[in-house]
């Protein structure tokens, strides 16, 4: 109960607060309000990017301000939970207080598993009833991503938070422990690799996480091609770190950008010990999923289980100045053509503006590589200058600076 109200958990009503003139971008979408022609209703048009193609443009008469707010209350919502069985090696039954970056990664790993199995514009309705066989199936897929996450240890929930704090003993770490962005899509790797070995749907899938700021393009290519040379969809993870305590503002524009690119999944980071997911923004506020509200344990394999706990429907945002220096940025890439689409895209939108050493050396937020890994003798060339050294940061933060939005 106090974690909920230390973090504004009582009502979760939605209070949106949106700039009539600016764009609202999130997971690749673009939202903005326009006044209509024919009456004073207020609504969405759409924001033409240059990198961007005309089919990737959405049509406005079907866009709306309602269309950012079931697009939003379709992410899935991955909070603390309690009362679930006991965690290996403790006598905790929930992961209160200590397990939101857990929480922030499988957030992440939920959209890329949305967009593998139900695609990007897939929308979910709380309250339609499936009656077409295309729906069927939509709903099935829907229920079946979440019950990779349920709170059991169990070969059926590979993803399980029980699964990841298992796998978190083999490198020190245990039950009740704080988890950083990098080391969870390092867990996440594992996860997704043993959850192959169990079930054949994650045969079509390989979780790639970049070293030292590094994407090995040689290495993406090899492991996410199977026996047979079929393509296998790509979860790129990137950590990454922008700045010494505080967020290097340098990096905003770069950060911001990602929101629009199509292949983009957000981003796992949030204030100092207060991880949170981030899928989109507008102006300077980043748009975010918080998983510090705390929820009793939905038991995921009981027929026609309720899914309103696994979606959110009250958008909350932070001040990217505010924002933690240490991250995580996800992408997916169903098809090959898609991961060279997204390394050709995105080498404009990753290096600051003008921002150089005085030797001329630019600092992106990372790299691409056209080797291996393994044929690194030494460590890339992309060592940030000293005002982006990594956070040394140990407090908890209790200070709640995360806005909701206001309707206007």
């Amino acid at each position: 109960m106090w974690n909920n109200v230390k973090y504004d958990f009582s009502g979760m009503k939605l209070r949106s607060n949106f700039s009539k003139e600016s764009p609202v971008w999130l997971l690749g979408k673009c939202y903005r309000r326009v006044e209509s022609p024919s009456s004073e209703i207020t609504e969405l048009g759409t924001d033409v990017a240059a990198f961007h193609s005309q089919s990737d443009l959405m049509n406005g008469d079907e866009e709306n301000f309602e269309a950012f707010k079931k697009d939003f209350s379709s992410r899935l919502w991955l909070t603390y939970r309690r009362e679930f069985p006991i965690l290996n090696g403790s006598n905790l039954s929930s992961d209160c207080g200590w397990g939101c970056m857990l929480r922030s990664g499988q957030m992440l790993m939920a959209q890329a598993l949305v967009c593998h199995f139900l695609g990007r514009n897939w929308r979910w309705d709380c309250d339609a009833i499936p009656n077409t066989r295309e729906q069927f199936i939509e709903s099935v897929n829907h229920r079946k991503i979440i019950k990779w996450f349920g709170d059991k240890p169990s070969k059926n929930s590979p993803l399980s938070i029980h699964t990841l704090v298992t796998l978190g003993e083999e490198s020190g770490k245990k039950a009740g422990d704080w988890y950083g962005p990098g080391f969870v899509a390092h867990l996440f790797k594992k996860a997704v690799k043993l959850a192959s070995e169990e079930n054949y749907e994650f045969d079509t899938l390989n979780v790639c996480v970049a070293e030292n700021c590094t994407v090995y393009i040689g290495d993406v290519l090899q492991e996410s091609v199977d026996s047979e040379g079929r393509w296998k969809s790509l979860i790129l993870l990137i950590p990454v770190r922008l700045g010494l305590e505080k967020f290097n503002s340098v990096y905003a524009p770069c950060l911001t950008a990602l929101f629009s690119l199509k292949q983009g999944i957000g981003i796992i980071g949030g204030r100092p010990k207060h991880s949170m997911y981030f899928i989109g923004f507008q102006d300077d506020k980043l748009i975010h999923l918080d998983p510090h509200y705390c929820q009793e344990m939905v038991d995921v394999w009981a027929p026609d289980f309720p899914l309103s706990s696994f979606h959110c429907r009250s958008p909350r945002k932070l001040h990217i100045s505010k924002m933690d220096p240490s991250c995580c940025i996800g992408f997916y890439c169903a098809t090959k053509d898609d991961f060279y689409n997204l390394i050709d895209t995105v080498q404009s939108l990753i290096v600051p503006s003008g921002k150089s050493n005085n030797l001329g050396m630019e600092y992106p937020l990372f790299i691409f590589d056209k080797g291996f890994s393994r044929d690194s003798t030494f460590s890339p060339q992309r060592l940030p200058p000293k005002d982006l050294e990594y956070s040394i940061s140990s407090t908890d933060g209790d200070d709640n600076d995360t806005e909701d939005f206001k309707i206007i």
